[in-house]
């Protein structure tokens, strides 16, 4: 018979586990929110990105950790002299998770499917541009516009633009199929889904063999989780008043940095009482921003008085236009024929941003005498109920997606703000690529949202990383939502 004893086999197990140390390969890294599914053609929120963007799907081209946009599956392009007409040339040996070749077919299919009259994508706004996609041979794409678009390059860059096979578009929301540099393996629902090295990618093979994305919501939990080191890294960690320890610890190294999440108190316009200016204008007077920032995030975030990125170079501080004053607010409120104030609900979804945050506001909509009740939701009722029903009055979301002002001159947009002036604003933008132009049209409409007060603008999410101290390769910054597994990898 064959055996070990005891001791050889001890020393066998010894050996292993110090050669996996050695030669780490894998990641378990943890964020808060489990996504609805994992199609990010057909969905809105942002933990399905989180997962799958830049891992297993792509798109034409794609953003940098910096926010730059580059070139992905398209290796370069033409612009016609007139702007209307982007030629783009795709980089050849692309294959799908499944084996079948990615070509131009398959980029007409997903441009024509996201624009469509019954598409379901999120941000079907981003491609109404496109008059016309055009395959000229299979590695040659032709995009024409109805009208110049100085964005198309950065939409295609966006999650909701990614490339799908049109065999699968049926199953990308249990099993996606892409052409990244990881394959989908395993979904436990309730706990975290398993990525697999793609060993047939297109491009540069990346550093770890696989990678495990856990789902821990509770910042308690998140917190324990790191400091036991059963996670390597937690993106966007909910508990900012456990940093501090994490600084002090040299198992484990702190990134902070900036998103593109405009946290705001979203306001359903279209709902009385809110379809008054004047109550809009009350409730901005009515915050405190500096309170909701350290007593919610514990000082981490920006705070904003309009729907832009402070980091951006086209940015304009309004917020002493918001400023503090509840004697105001509750002026405002009498001058609305509502000196007693009004009851409305206040929806939060789980991000501690909301749920903290939506403490603090209802404490502060109490002092000039609104009355917010709390309804405490799951993302997937938030999704139900608020963006899509628009059946809600108050809540607050941290809007991550990229220069996403544009969402302002939607009148179907859950806050339901419906201003022509602002439309025509956002169509001549759209149509003009002039760089100064741009910026002025951007502070234009800046300033149009903040002089109407569409919604409360609070603050700009800060990206709180924390991560075991030899995990190279993480995103300081969040130009988009993405942990970008093929970035990462262990010093030696």
């Amino acid at each position: 018979m064959d055996f070990k004893t005891p001791f050889v086999a001890a020393v066998s197990a010894l050996g292993l586990m110090a050669g996996a140390a050695w030669a780490k390969d894998t990641v378990t890294y943890a964020t808060q929110l489990e996504p609805p599914h994992l199609d990010p053609t057909g969905g809105a929120a942002q933990a399905i990105d989180n997962i799958v963007y830049l891992n297993i799907f792509e798109g034409l081209t794609r953003f940098t950790p910096d926010g730059a946009v580059v070139p992905l599956l398209a290796k370069s392009w033409e612009i016609s002299e007139d702007g209307l007409t982007y030629t783009f040339h795709l980089n050849e040996g692309v294959t799908f998770h499944d084996g079948s070749t990615m070509d131009a077919e398959d980029v007409k299919f997903s441009l024509d499917r996201a624009r469509a009259e019954d598409s379901t994508n999120a941000q079907k706004a981003l491609f109404s541009a496109i008059s016309d996609v055009k395959v000229v041979d299979p590695l040659t794409v032709e995009v024409t516009l109805s009208e110049p678009n100085g964005s198309l390059l950065f939409n295609l860059a966006w999650g909701d633009a990614v490339i799908v096979a049109p065999e699968t578009v049926e199953t990308l929301k249990t099993a996606p199929n892409g052409t990244g540099p990881y394959r989908f393996g395993e979904w436990v629902q309730g706990d975290r889904v398993e990525l697999v090295r793609n060993p047939s990618y297109w491009g540069e093979i990346p550093a770890l063999t696989g990678a495990t994305i856990k789902f821990i919501s509770d910042p308690t939990a998140a917190f324990a989780a790191l400091m036991a080191e059963d996670i390597d890294a937690f993106d966007n960690f909910p508990a900012p008043e456990n940093v501090v320890q994490f600084e002090a610890d040299p198992r484990f190294q702190v990134l902070v940095g900036s998103t593109e999440g405009e946290t705001i108190l979203s306001t359903n316009n279209a709902q009385p009482p809110f379809n008054n200016p004047k109550v809009r204008e009350a409730i901005a007077h009515a915050i405190d921003r500096s309170a909701i920032i350290d007593g919610a995030m514990f000082g981490y975030g920006t705070p904003i008085g309009t729907h832009f990125a402070p980091h951006n170079p086209a940015y304009v501080d309004l917020t002493a236009q918001s400023a503090y004053d509840p004697e105001k607010a509750r002026a405002l409120l009498a001058e609305a024929g509502l000196p007693d104030g009004f009851e409305t609900t206040l929806h939060l979804p789980p991000p501690a941003y909301a749920r903290r945050g939506g403490e603090i506001v209802a404490a502060q909509l109490a002092q000039v005498g609104i009355t917010a009740q709390i309804i405490n939701v799951e993302w997937a009722q938030w999704l139900e109920t608020v963006f899509k029903g628009k059946n809600y009055g108050l809540s607050i979301v941290s809007h991550t997606e990229p220069m996403d002002i544009g969402i302002y001159a939607r009148p179907g947009y859950y806050f339901q703000y419906d201003n022509p002036d602002l439309q025509g604003l956002m169509n001549r933008l759209n149509a003009t690529t002039d760089p100064e132009q741009r910026t002025q049209m951007l502070q234009q409409a800046q300033t149009i949202i903040a002089d109407d007060y569409v919604n409360g603008y609070l603050f700009q999410l800060a990206k709180l990383g924390v991560a075991k101290a030899g995990l190279k390769g993480i995103w300081v910054n969040a130009p988009t939502a993405a942990i970008e597994i093929g970035a990462l990898s262990w010093d030696d």
